[in-house]
């Protein structure tokens, strides 16, 4: 079976499922209103206005994250794997088609949510907030971001084959990255996959990493998640 109706099956998959589609909801409205609680309560004359408009990404990426580790833990119940690889043999072709179904949603209401995000945080703000140039980067970094992370905690619910073990691993390290070591710059908490992307969300940055390296530091985390999540299917049984 070719790539096209591989990839076709594995979209019906995620879109009747409607605990994806709350996932894909909670990342929209998570960010956007964290963010604009967010911007509301900025120190207009010490506060980085681009990371306040986009402060919410935060709890974004955990719905993000959700919907990653459930399109793919959800095959590891009740043998639907084992149904799927009936249909189609090749598991890293039926991986890669299971990965962009899951990229194309979330890239998608990424970037909506970003340019909502930022339409709010510019109300808000007003005359302090970021300008054009500058939110737009922002919020197409915001969409990436996202989508990044989806993808990571696909790979690594491949390596688990459990949504409640990735979930469990991913949620305490994100909150704890995010919220109590998140302030270290220079060291190696800025190579970390959540920390590292969120680059492109600032207006200045101290690190060694800036917004778009920052991105490529996230992206090679969810390659190599991705890698070791297809290398667990291939040499796993199923």
């Amino acid at each position: 079976m070719s790539f096209v109706p591989v990839f076709h099956s594995e979209w019906i998959k995620i879109r009747t499922l409607r605990s994806l589609w709350g996932a894909l909801a909670g990342i929209l409205l998570a960010t956007a209103a964290f963010s604009a609680l967010a911007s509301a309560d900025a120190d207009t004359g010490d506060a980085d206005p681009l990371f306040a408009v986009f402060f919410g990404i935060s709890f974004g990426q955990i719905a993000a994250i959700a919907f990653g580790t459930t399109a793919v833990s959800s095959e590891f119940r009740g043998g639907a794997l084992g149904l799927t690889l009936a249909a189609v043999p090749d598991r890293r072709r039926w991986f890669a088609a299971k990965a962009t179904a899951i990229a194309l949603p979330v890239l998608a209401v990424g970037l909506l949510t970003g340019l909502l995000t930022l339409v709010l945080g510019k109300a808000v703000l007003g005359s302090a907030g970021p300008g054009w140039t500058e939110g737009l980067r922002g919020a197409a970094g915001c969409g990436l971001q996202l989508t990044l992370m989806a993808l990571f905690a696909a790979g690594l619910a491949a390596v688990l084959r459990s949504g409640v073990a990735t979930l469990s691993v991913l949620i305490p390290f994100l909150l704890i990255v995010s919220f109590v070591v998140g302030d270290l710059s220079g060291g190696a908490a800025d190579f970390l996959p959540d920390r590292a992307g969120q680059v492109v969300l600032h207006s200045t940055w101290d690190g060694t990493l800036g917004p778009w390296t920052g991105l490529a530091v996230t992206a090679l985390w969810t390659a190599a998640a991705l890698l070791a999540g297809g290398w667990c299917l291939k040499s796993r049984d199923v």
